[in-house]
């Protein structure tokens, strides 16, 4: 058995999917086990080659995998929590970055400067394992009865910095509403009432605010075919990458050159106000540079990238 951890999010995962798919390739013949989240099922399904998922949220608690693995991977972080959380699945082999606190002195040094995507690429490099970090596609699933051709608006965040005004996600989704765009509203069920404000103040019915009302399966489908995707720094962003959905992701504190879509899938922007002097932040809201990035940007954005997808189409065709 491959044993490798990623205990994390929705984004998270996506950005693991070259790696997981390298471990596959790898090991052919091996049961390969995922240490995640429960919930995240119906992703781990569309990524694909996974052949059991552990339940596994956060590192407090022994990893229920049964047998020792012959190889546990640490797809998770640089430890040492996480290194000794796989270390008492007593595996065979460890393969993760270097930290002699964990006891673990083999393995590449952990840089913060690099892509996500790019950070679990170059782990497996030092194993001998290729990845291929453009390898981010998910399996597309069907719509099922859900609305395609819709524009995807995802006001909320599990991060409250890295949430853009609701004011004006509500005068984004008027705007576009004007312009003939099916604007509906995802979030969690936490993000419910944040949505039911945008909604409101857009003037968009109640039925447009999916937020809590659809699993995760289905936030898939919608992102997957849906029209246009506008979100901050989350995981509905990475779906949207996923499924080369057209896609604007507002960035702040975070540096979009570690989580933003890569160079390479042209029909997405990132919008990102910089490094800057900024205010001081009290800790409360939306951070500076997140309250920096207008309205008019985000439209030009958005206009910039359905023109690609349109001249995109019309070279396909």
């Amino acid at each position: 058995m491959i044993l490798v951890l990623r205990a994390l999010g929705v984004g998270d995962l996506v950005t693991a999917v070259p790696a997981l798919r390298a471990l596959r390739a790898a090991y052919p013949s091996r049961e390969l086990a995922l240490a995640a989240p429960a919930w995240l099922a119906p992703l781990v399904d569309l990524v694909g080659g996974v052949d059991r998922l552990v339940d596994t949220a956060g590192l407090d608690r022994p990893i229920g995998v049964g047998a020792a693995p012959q190889v546990a991977v640490n797809l998770h972080g640089r430890g040492p929590q996480s290194h000794r959380l796989l270390a008492a699945t007593r595996p065979g082999r460890l393969l993760a970055f270097a930290n002699p606190e964990a006891g673990h002195t083999d393995g590449p040094r952990w840089s913060a400067d690099e892509h996500e995507v790019d950070r679990w690429c170059r782990l497996l490099s030092w194993y001998d394992i290729a990845a291929d970090r453009a390898d981010l596609d998910l399996r597309r699933p069907g719509a099922a009865g859900l609305p395609t051709g819709v524009t995807v608006l995802h006001p909320g965040s599990k991060v409250p910095a890295k949430r853009w005004p609701a004011e004006r996600f509500a005068a984004l989704a008027r705007t576009l509403g004007e312009q003939g765009h099916r604007v509906l509203l995802t979030g969690s069920a936490d993000e419910r009432a944040l949505a039911g404000r945008v909604a409101e103040a857009a003037g968009l019915p109640s039925d447009a605010v999916l937020a809590g009302r659809t699993d995760l399966g289905a936030l898939a489908a919608l992102v997957a075919h849906a029209r246009l995707v506008v979100s901050g720094d989350t995981g509905v962003a990475h779906l949207a990458t996923a499924y080369g959905t057209a896609s604007v992701v507002l960035f702040g504190p975070v540096r979009p050159a570690h989580w933003g879509p890569p160079p390479d899938r042209p029909r997405h922007r990132v919008l990102w106000a910089g490094d800057g002097d900024w205010p001081r932040w009290d800790g409360v809201g939306s951070h500076p540079t997140m309250v920096a990035l207008r309205l008019d940007e985000v439209l030009a954005a958005v206009a910039e990238v359905e023109r690609l997808v349109r001249v995109s189409g019309a070279v396909a065709a």
